[in-house]
């Protein structure tokens, strides 16, 4: 089937999508399909992941990358590149970029974590660090690319980077041909816009998901409107989906193509990165978690078999350390509180007794003494809890009311 049967040639058609497939052959990896049984259960049916976040450089992005830049004529390669980034794209196109021969530049915030810096000068591209959001990175790109004539690669508004994000679409058919729901997170657009081509017109029936962060979502309202509409600082432990704008080419696509967009929340998003590690075994950054999030949300809105789209990867290992313990506390597995104590030799190791009875592991302990609230023979302690689910904090909560400690507000 070809989208240019009927209504206004799209921008991006199958055609585009199966040529794109051609040229990534040997460079893109065709990235693995896990099974989900704990997803799958709560779904009731079966649920795979799309391991994109096992793609070459940690992300789907090396596929439009490198779809985009093998297209420049000779004169705008031997002009080079520049693209800005915080992370994946950047990576992606420094390596599509040294694949091809081609120089590349690549702007990044100043912020931006060291592992991915590093990364993208490993593959190859000169790294400039410029400005403290990705708007001002962007800016100096774009000025970096009229002054020296080299080519800017937009991270998703372009026909050539929706081909070639649309691979991941055929893929998924090929290896999971009775999928019934495809789940994908949405930041610009490119990758659901090139995931919807490739999919609707080989098998219309599939249901397509976007899912953006609710701090970031640029999507809804745009829909809504009828054109892509900028939200006011977009803030989302997502960053690989922090966009304040749709793309305009991604978004006509995802308008005509895409059947639902969902919002999560950070909480979501931080239970669904802890399901991947602990569950799947599988590093997955924010944003390529936000379809486990949006099926642990509500896992009786899919339709099975699923298959959730892992986009990337790349989490800085600092945020992953925030995020995990994010994830422990929305998931009913840390328990905190304060308690009030007669100040005496001894009160602390019975409580503490108590505690080892019920189970719950120590993390942290901290005393007050000084709070005007305490009598003169009292002291305050604060206690940070590890439990194993919200029915154990329950557990831990009633076993400390039975003996004789009241939580204090």
């Amino acid at each position: 089937m070809n989208l240019r049967v009927t209504g206004p040639c799209p921008p991006v058609i199958l055609d585009d999508v199966l040529g794109a497939q051609k040229m990534l052959s040997g460079v893109a990896r065709t990235t693995a399909m896990e099974g989900s049984r704990h997803l799958g259960e709560l779904v009731g049916a079966p649920v795979h992941f799309k391991c994109e976040n096992l793609q070459r450089t940690g992300s789907f992005k090396l596929r439009g990358a490198y779809v985009r830049i093998a297209g420049l004529s000779p004169v705008e390669r031997a002009a080079g590149v520049v693209a800005a980034s915080a992370g994946n794209h950047a990576q992606g196109v420094a390596l599509a970029s040294s694949l091809l021969g081609v120089e590349a530049t690549v702007f990044m915030p100043l912020g931006a974590p060291l592992p991915k810096v590093a990364a993208t000068r490993q593959y190859g591209a000169r790294v400039r660090l410029q400005g403290h959001v990705v708007d001002e990175t962007l800016t100096a790109a774009q000025e970096y690319a009229q002054r020296t004539g080299a080519v800017f690669i937009h991270p998703f508004d372009h026909p050539d980077i929706i081909a070639g994000q649309g691979t991941v679409g055929l893929e998924i058919l090929e290896q999971c041909p009775e999928v019934r729901t495809i789940v994908v997170g949405i930041g610009g657009g490119g990758l659901a816009a090139g995931i919807a081509v490739a999919v609707k017109a080989l098998r219309p029936d599939v249901r397509i998901v976007g899912v953006q962060a609710e701090g970031a979502a640029c999507y809804p309202p745009s829909l809504a409107a009828g054109r892509p509409m900028s939200i006011d600082a977009p803030h989302t432990m997502a960053d690989g989906i922090k966009v304040g704008r749709p793309g305009d080419v991604p978004f006509d696509l995802v308008r005509d193509l895409v059947d639902e967009v969902r919002t999560v929340s950070e909480d979501e998003l931080s239970s669904a990165l802890l399901l991947c590690l602990e569950r799947a075994k599988l590093v997955v950054e924010p944003a390529g978690a936000s379809p486990v999030a949006a099926l642990l949300s509500e896992p009786g809105a899919f339709h099975g078999p699923v298959v959730a789209v892992l986009s990337g990867g790349n989490v800085d290992p600092l945020l992953m350390q925030r995020v995990l313990t994010h994830g422990m506390v929305a998931a009913g597995r840390y328990l905190s509180l304060s308690l009030r104590l007669t100040d005496r030799p001894g009160a602390l190791a019975t409580l503490l007794s108590v505690l080892s009875a019920a189970d719950a592991n120590v993390l942290d302990i901290g005393h007050v003494r000084t709070d005007p609230r305490l009598g003169l023979t009292e002291v305050e302690v604060e206690l940070q809890l590890e439990t194993k689910g919200p029915e154990h904090c329950a557990e831990v909560s009633e076993a400390l009311r039975a003996a004789g400690y009241l939580a204090v507000d």
